[in-house]
């Protein structure tokens, strides 16, 4: 069993920037691939960004030069460092675990005001 924990979220004006933290048990979370999905109201989760155990990174188009991901295997624990927040970016956001059973963490909620 892997549990995953998301905390950082909150409201932040337009401009403005978290930090998103998801901490991981019960895993060998090194080895391991971790990402980033958000869901908005109305629309489908969508990948975010990932991260390989290698620190390989991808993120989404609209996000790109935006945010960052990192991991800190020590801590066991993924981050997603958002800048230059839009509105566009509200939005649930999602860790994710991809071993050969996928675990989600509960979500935490984005909200960027104009």
């Amino acid at each position: 069993q892997v549990q995953l924990v998301e905390s950082g979220g909150g409201l932040v004006q337009a401009g403005g920037s978290l930090r998103l933290s998801c901490a991981a048990s019960g895993s060998i979370f090194s080895t391991n691939t971790m990402a980033w999905y958000r869901q908005a109201p109305g629309k489908q989760r969508e990948l975010v960004a990932y991260i390989t155990s290698r620190s390989t990174t991808d993120y989404a188009d609209s996000v790109k030069g935006r945010f960052t991901i990192s991991r800190d295997n020590a801590k066991n624990t993924v981050y997603l460092q958002m800048n230059s927040l839009k509105p566009e970016d509200t939005a649930v956001y999602y860790c994710r675990y991809n071993g050969v059973t996928i675990y989600w963490g509960q979500g935490t909620q984005v909200t960027v005001s104009a």
